[in-house]
């Protein structure tokens, strides 16, 4: 697996947190989604975002934590979705794609259990990220792509 190491910019997100059971995530992210349509935010610029706090095969699922957004321009208002502002700093990451389902995805588990331990470097202090590169109800589970952004400390 190709791993690139890459400063990810400082990106301002609409999201919203969802905490509980991996298999409940599809509630969350259907609230996302029709906020984002209601505010015409469809366009490919707004880049799909989850923020993983929590290892979903390994944390009860009552305390897994993982957050689904798009980057947007502008700070958003209050409204009946849950949808929050939040901002992903600017830090250095490595950087490894995966190519198929969302829900056994191996450059997470490849950066972690492989890439890490044998790349001098060390976790940064924020969580990992997953760009969901194309989502949509057309985007069959083998074509889905996700990058992954594992932050690093600075050297």
């Amino acid at each position: 697996m190709k791993v690139e190491i890459v400063l990810f910019p400082m990106t301002y997100l609409a999201l919203i947190e969802h905490y509980d059971a991996p298999e409940l995530e599809h509630e969350s992210v259907n609230k996302l989604l029709k906020w984002r349509q209601e505010n015409q935010l469809l366009d490919d610029k707004y880049r799909n975002y989850g923020i993983h706090y929590t290892n979903p095969n390994t944390t009860p699922p009552e305390k897994h934590h993982v957050d689904f957004g798009i980057s947007v321009d502008e700070l958003i208002t209050k409204n009946i979705y849950g949808v929050i502002n939040k901002t992903i700093p600017q830090f250095r990451c490595a950087k490894a794609r995966n190519i198929g389902s969302r829900y056994h995805n191996q450059a997470i588990i490849y950066l972690l259990e492989k890439w890490l331990p044998n790349s001098g470097e060390n976790l940064g202090d924020f969580p990992p990220i997953f760009h969901y590169v194309n989502v949509g109800p057309t985007v069959k589970s083998e074509q889905m792509i996700t990058d992954v952004y594992l932050p690093l400390l600075d050297k």
